[in-house]
């Protein structure tokens, strides 16, 4: 009887802490994906009442007619490819670094750590300052001509820019799965390797590295749909400029939906992303899970 009532109880609550969460994920992300699809089959501007229904028009207009969608996804790419290489390699690196004793190594894991917990939109004003005020006031002080390269301005240095700001806001949380992983590592493996004659360098690639799978795939997923997804950093530094050389999808995908009114082009490039992203970070998290080493 007893047991009885209290598992009337405790399925009660379970619900009772469910379902304002279910409702919540469902009012923010699963509502609105459904609605996404349903305007991507239609032609709408998002101020007449009702939407005309067209079918998949909107897709054959972006796989035959839309040059923008497909510069975007090329910018997406390349941009992702640096941004995982960079950010990866770059956070091991300072992560060995700082799990050496040395004295005020705290202070600097927190000093990397800093703009990770700023916004994107202040990282991407604040280095705009740089890249423009900064840059050309060292120029006056120095008289290097690296510091009066149009950082913004030109093309391919715009590119690297936009990376370069984006690896150095997100390396801190990077560097701290790392060192996790890093502390990790049993050491009586490091010291048999140590004894069987091991230098350094093979001990970190041929043990450590090997050890640290777990840690890497989680940086390299995390990395990869960040990059994927990017678009703050981008509308602060260079609204998609010089000549649309900055646009990520996520930033087209904005400009059609909520600047052109195409509500619907906006919601099918949306939905084409959508199935792009997942299938490759299905494929990149099951090559890296594949290659993991137990420790």
């Amino acid at each position: 009887m007893f047991a009885s009532k209290r598992k009337r109880k405790e399925a009660l609550e379970n619900i009772l802490y469910t379902v304002p969460s279910v409702i919540l994920v469902s009012l923010m992300l699963y509502i609105p994906f459904i609605m996404s699809g349903y305007y991507s089959l239609t032609e709408w501007n998002g101020i007449a009442k009702e939407p005309t229904f067209i079918g998949l028009q909107n897709f054959k207009t972006i796989f035959s007619e839309s040059m923008e969608f497909r510069k975007a996804l090329i910018f997406t790419g390349k941009y992702t490819l640096v941004f995982v290489i960079l950010s990866n390699v770059i956070a091991i690196a300072l992560a060995v670094a700082l799990t050496k004793k040395f004295r005020l190594v705290n202070v600097v894991r927190g000093v990397f750590f800093i703009p990770y917990i700023m916004s994107m939109t202040i990282v991407g004003f604040i280095w705009k300052f740089i890249f423009t005020q900064g840059f050309s006031r060292l120029f006056e002080m120095t008289n290097w001509g690296v510091w009066n390269y149009s950082w913004l301005g030109a093309p391919k240095l715009a590119f690297y820019s936009v990376a370069l700001v984006g690896v150095w806001q997100s390396l801190g949380f990077y560097i701290v799965l790392y060192i996790a992983g890093l502390q990790a590592v049993p050491k009586d493996v490091l010291e048999a390797a140590t004894v069987d004659g091991a230098s350094g360098r093979k001990r970190f690639f041929y043990v450590t590295l090997p050890l640290l799978g777990p840690s890497i795939t989680t940086c390299i997923f995390m990395s990869l749909t960040n990059a994927l997804k990017v678009f703050d950093i981008i509308l602060a530094l260079t609204k998609g400029g010089p000549g649309g050389a900055t646009y990520s999808v996520a930033l087209q995908i904005y400009k059609e939906a909520f600047q052109s009114n195409h509500y619907g082009l906006g919601s099918a490039e949306s939905i084409i992303y959508f199935l792009f992203v997942l299938i490759i970070t299905q494929v990149v998290l099951k090559i890296f899970s594949s290659r993991e080493v137990e420790s």
